[in-house]
This record gives C-alpha cells, sequence and structure tokens, in this order.
C-alpha cells in the first residue's frame, strides 16, 4: 500500500494557533517571580496553551538558558512547543527545542526591546515542523464550545451556543467555571470563587464577584460588560487587576464596561437609561 493512502496516520506540513512568550531579560530569577506573582490568581488562565519561546527581543550578546524557560512555563502550565529567533538562532538552535518561523500578528519582533508592556504572550501563527492529521473519531462533530467545571449534577448549567456565542442561563456557584471560544453571556450571578473565561467579549447581566477573564487569546479589543461590579478578579488579554486594588466608588457595584487603552485596564459606568 503507498504511504500516501495510509489510512492510519499523515504527516504533512501545517501550522496552528499558539502563543508567544516573549522574553525581555536574562534576569531568569526576576522572570520566575513576575510569571508566578502574575498567573498565582489565575493558575488555569493558559492551562496547557501551547506557547512557544520567542528571543528575538534580547539584545546581541544576550543568551538566555532556554530549557530552565521551557521547565519555567511548565511550572505554570503552559506547553513549550519551540523557539522563535532570528539573529539568535546560532545558539537558540542548541536547546532541545526546535527552532519554528512565527507571523505575529501584532509584529512583537517589530517593538525596541526596551519597550515595557503587560503581556504575558501574545497570539501567533507557528509554523511546527510536522502536523499529524486527526483520526476518524477526532474529526467528528465538535463538542459545545464552553465548559463547565464543578457543576452539580442534579443541577447543570444549560448552555445555548452558537458559532461566536455562548449563553449561560442559570446562577453560577463558587467552583464553577466556564470556557466561551467566542463571546459569553451569563444571565445570571457569578458567586465568588465562580470564574467565566472568553475569548471574546463578556456580558453578564447580573452581579459578577467571581473572576471575568476575556480575550484570553490575546484579543486586546474585548470587552467586560456587567451590570454589578464586585469582582475578585478582571482580565482582557492577560492584563488584570485584582481586588488588592480597591475599585473607585464610582464603578464598584455598578454597571460598567471594561476595556484595555493601551496595556491599563479601563473602567467605565455604563448609562443604562
Amino acid at each position: 500500500m503507498s504511504p500516501k493512502k495510509s489510512p492510519f496516520f499523515e504527516l504533512r506540513s501545517g501550522s496552528v494557533d499558539t502563543l508567544l512568550f516573549v522574553v525581555k531579560t536574562t534576569d531568569l530569577d526576576a522572570m520566575r517571580a513576575e510569571l508566578t506573582r502574575r498567573f498565582e490568581a489565575t493558575p488555569e488562565f493558559f492551562a496547557n496553551d501551547v506557547v512557544a519561546i520567542d528571543v528575538r527581543r534580547l539584545a546581541d550578546g544576550e543568551r538566555v538558558p532556554l530549557a530552565e524557560i521551557a521547565q519555567l512555563l511548565d511550572s505554570v502550565r503552559m506547553r513549550p512547543v519551540g523557539v522563535v529567533a532570528q539573529p539568535q538562532q546560532s545558539w537558540a538552535a542548541e536547546s532541545a527545542l526546535p527552532l519554528l518561523e512565527a507571523r505575529d500578528r501584532r509584529g512583537a519582533s517589530a517593538k525596541p526591546a526596551g519597550e515595557e508592556n503587560g503581556e504575558a504572550a501574545e497570539p501567533v501563527q507557528a509554523e511546527l515542523p510536522i502536523a499529524v492529521a486527526p483520526s476518524a473519531s477526532e474529526t467528528a462533530a465538535p463538542a459545545a464550545s464552553a465548559e463547565v467545571a464543578g457543576a452539580p449534577a442534579a443541577e447543570p448549567v444549560r448552555l445555548a451556543t452558537s458559532s461566536q456565542t455562548t449563553v449561560v442561563d442559570k446562577p453560577l456557584r463558587s467552583g464553577q467555571r466556564i470556557y466561551a471560544k467566542g463571546d459569553l453571556v451569563v444571565l445570571g450571578l457569578v458567586s465568588y470563587g465562580a470564574e467565566v473565561i472568553a475569548e471574546g467579549n463578556i456580558h453578564i447581566y447580573a452581579p459578577l464577584r467571581g473572576r471575568a477573564l476575556a480575550g484570553v487569546h490575546g484579543n486586546h479589543d474585548a470587552r467586560i460588560f456587567c451590570t454589578c461590579l464586585e469582582p475578585e478578579l478582571i482580565s482582557i488579554a492577560g492584563i488584570y487587576r485584582t481586588t488588592e486594588t480597591p475599585l473607585p466608588a464610582d464603578v464598584l457595584g455598578k454597571p460598567v464596561q471594561i476595556w484595555l487603552d493601551e496595556e491599563k485596564l479601563m473602567i467605565e459606568p455604563l448609562r443604562l437609561t
């Protein structure tokens, strides 16, 4: 039988969505402390996401131990699959990770090395050396574009989904978690300890007392809307704010919209009348 017609697997070139972990320092201790600080409140934020280590921002002559960075990313449940490098390829190729080509959506390599921003990772199209075609069972009808964790079996959360929007029509209790691949609309209370996550916008027509994370794969245009803001954490594209920083009185407990201005979270009262 010709290997091109094998029913068991297929080897072919392809591209997949991944994230860039852009390295801007050779100080691994500082990097570890910042990564821990940023994601200790949301350990599931990038859990199991594929990530490429981007060293293009390093100055000429600077090197980092890629194996240690890979271990660091693994410790926060990211999955490093390769290294993106240009002038650094000579030493980056010495690591166990393969070199990858990346087509940046936001021009990561074009920014100056000294520029500071609040991003932990940037979404890219990364060219992986080989893509293995899925089996017949993996290409069956996709599951619903939302995930619920911790919901009691006797009182499941109903989800109405389309290609772009997920609707949750029940309150979310502590420990419950919703993930939407597009926009997410929540019609009930998001309690303390509950978490709503979306790759697009989040609309909450009830009090938000838990965590809301919008634009989780780097969508800086995503927004959060809610009718009563009392959150444990709010985040857009990895830039977040917790209750450690008290909210102003004009937005706490009020209808608001939240968006990004450059790398800063903006919270504005909604005028509903």
